[in-house]
């Protein structure tokens, strides 16, 4: 496996791990799969700042992860957030973690002190929603630093959305 910058090429492969996380599951609280030109260019976009990884294997692509501005205002320059998504046939096998590991160490190189991580949450799991999230940014070291209840709404649910950091840095 390796575990490369993505290009714009590769958005049409991207686009097909990331459509059944919108069609799906809550995960994501898109509605609509986005189009292949909206999705090149969220890459693009991505990539004049921040890292955006794509894990191979094969000529095959994986999984993706990538930071993007926690907020706009130049105060939260040292703050991103984080998104990784994998093809559901490979979780479970260690390889968000090493996708997660790549990032975190992208990151660190640009001088980010901050990890956030918006994870959709509900107390009761359903079709749409599994605790794997919440669980794997534990066992990656990020800590619960915010829980806003009932704030996103998706096949005719109410999710609640929790927000966690893992601070990879010294903050002078």
């Amino acid at each position: 496996m390796t575990i490369r910058l993505a290009t714009v090429d590769d958005a049409e492969e991207l686009l097909k791990i990331y459509g059944p996380y919108v069609k799906d599951t809550a995960i994501t609280f898109e509605y609509d799969v986005p189009t292949l030109e909206e999705f090149r260019n969220r890459i693009i976009k991505t990539l004049s700042r921040y890292p955006y990884l794509v894990a191979e294997e094969n000529g095959k692509l994986i999984g993706y992860a990538y930071a993007g501005p926690f907020k706009e205002r130049a105060a939260y320059q040292w703050a991103v957030e984080t998104s990784l998504y994998l093809d559901r046939s490979y979780r479970g096998n260690g390889l968000g973690r090493i996708l997660h590991d790549a990032l975190c160490e992208a990151l660190r190189k640009q001088g980010i002190l901050n990890m956030n991580a918006c994870v959709t949450y509900t107390s009761k799991e359903d079709e749409y929603l599994t605790h794997a999230s919440l669980k794997f940014h534990k066992r990656l070291g990020y800590t619960i630093a915010a829980h806003f209840h009932k704030c996103g709404k998706k096949f005719d649910r109410w999710y609640d959305i929790i927000w966690m950091e893992k601070h990879i840095g010294e903050h002078k």
